[in-house]
């Protein structure tokens, strides 16, 4: 879809996107109502208040609403049901005995991060946190105290390496857009981004996990009762009870992490060395690899690989591991809903112009480049939420200046760093891994804001801190 010609000036269109996220929070914080039908009636007020035409609105929120379901369902469904094979079966204990054998108990934290920034050179940010997440919540619930402090740190692993580091579609498009080099922006951003997350996650994470208690959610992975009291493998009769809870090793279980971090590997590079002419994306070969690095595809032959090596060789029957499937999926219908009205909400923002309003009142700000960079980006992410399209769309505004400019590839790489940690900041309720965030973690609305908000805010300002050091001595 198109934005729509703007019917209002920039200014008139910030308000009424300031008054939609307002309102919003109204009805969920202070009316309590659910966050589902909040996000869809604020979505229909919205694209009635921005002028959208009537007959064309149920078509924006379908389209907002789908284009963030497509991505989100699949990825969910199959990295909650490879989450509680590893839970049942115990892999996940394995995988956090031995990561906390290797760092010690008090560096927990610090070893999830760690495995996350790892794991997440090649992997999105939302596929690396449901793979993640089962890890993450069995570290959590062994040494106790608030999840913030291992779910922050892993998580903003996750979210700077995606933001921040080329193979990674977004800083990709970046580079190319800003005549730089793909390879020198990857060398620059990888550290920036471990630094940034040290500073702006990890030490971040202690703070607010000191201060804020969020208990370890039990509705993914847990025990879910019902009114009487029954676990859902106690009312189903052979469920989840049936599965025999003989830890896999630790090598069949990093085995198993290893093949959607490979898979993926294979369509990021791919993608990258085709955007740079290096191959060509008719080439079967390429097609075919890029097809198996898609994330669904990639989760969907880790679960079969799972059902194969973990599930079977301790249940008497496949019935018994489909029940166990089942379970895992039942609690996740609001994640979904509520993350797909949370993309409806950002493409209604997206759609009605507001960041091209907004982009261009900005085009000529007056200001030195890194921190026009870092300013444009971090309004466009505010107005209308999504990280992505801050980043492509400001990189788009700066590339005559950048050109004029006639900087070198390490220069450009910086800018590169600069517009991402714009792009980062401010997460809240238009972007739909806020609403992620929020519901894996079982957070409400005010604590995701408190805390996951408040991380990717430090984290963006720490990279474009070290970025404008850097920018200020070469």
């Amino acid at each position: 879809m198109e934005a729509i010609e703007p019917a209002y000036g920039t200014a008139t269109l910030l308000l009424i996107a300031a008054g939609a996220v307002a309102l919003l929070l109204f009805l969920i914080m202070k009316v309590k109502l659910h966050a589902f039908v909040s996000l869809v009636l604020v979505s229909v007020i919205t694209a009635v208040a921005v002028g959208f035409p009537l007959a064309d609105i149920p078509g924006v929120l379908k389209f907002g609403f789908g284009d963030t379901i497509g991505s989100v369902a699949l990825l969910v469904a199959f990295g909650v049901m490879l989450g509680r094979l590893l839970e049942v079966t115990g892999g996940a204990q394995v995988l956090a005995d031995t990561l906390i054998g290797r760092f010690g108990e008090k560096r927990a934290p610090l070893a999830l991060g760690v495995a996350a920034l790892l794991f997440g050179l090649p992997i999105f940010f939302d596929a690396g946190l449901v793979v993640f997440l089962p890890i993450i919540l069995t570290v959590a619930r062994r040494f106790g105290g608030s999840l913030l402090l291992y779910a922050l740190p892993a998580a903003g692993a996750f979210a700077a390496m995606h933001a921040m580091t080329p193979p990674h579609p977004g800083p990709v498009a970046a580079a190319e857009v800003l005549g730089g080099n793909i390879g020198v922006t990857m060398l620059v951003g990888v550290p920036i981004a471990v630094i940034a997350w040290y500073v702006g996650v990890l030490l971040v994470s202690r703070f607010l996990g000191a201060r804020i208690h969020v208990p370890v959610p039990e509705v993914l992975f847990g025990e879910v009762r019902d009114g009487q009291g029954n676990s859902a493998a106690e009312r189903e009769g052979d469920g989840e009870a049936a599965l025999d809870r003989r830890p896999p090793s630790f090598g069949m279980v990093l085995l198993l992490l290893l093949v959607p971090l490979v898979l993926i590997s294979f369509n990021t590079v791919l993608s990258t060395l085709v955007s740079a002419d290096v191959l060509d994306e008719g080439q079967g070969w390429v097609a075919f690899l890029s097809l198996l690095g898609n994330t669904p595809i990639a989760l969907l032959i880790t679960v079969l690989i799972a059902i194969a090596i973990l599930a079977m060789p301790r249940a008497s029957s496949m019935s018994q591991v489909t029940k166990t499937l089942d379970g895992a999926l039942g609690p996740i219908c609001s994640i979904i809903l509520i993350t797909g009205a949370g993309g409806m909400f950002g493409g209604v923002l997206k759609f009605s112009g507001i960041g091209a309003a907004l982009s261009d009142s900005l085009s000529d700000l007056g200001m030195p480049l890194m921190l026009q960079a870092f300013v444009i980006a971090t309004l466009l992410r505010v107005a209308q939420g999504s990280a992505t399209v801050a980043l492509t769309t400001a990189s788009g505004l700066l590339a005559t200046s950048v050109a004029d400019a006639n900087l070198g590839d390490f220069q450009i790489a910086l800018i590169v760093v600069a517009v991402a940690a714009g792009a980062t900041v401010l997460s809240h309720v238009n972007d739909s891994g806020f609403w992620l965030v929020s519901r894996f973690f079982g957070m409400d609305e005010k604590t995701t804001l408190k805390t996951w908000t408040v991380m990717e805010t430090t984290l963006g300002i720490s990279a474009f801190l070290v970025a404008l050091g850097l920018w200020a001595v070469v």
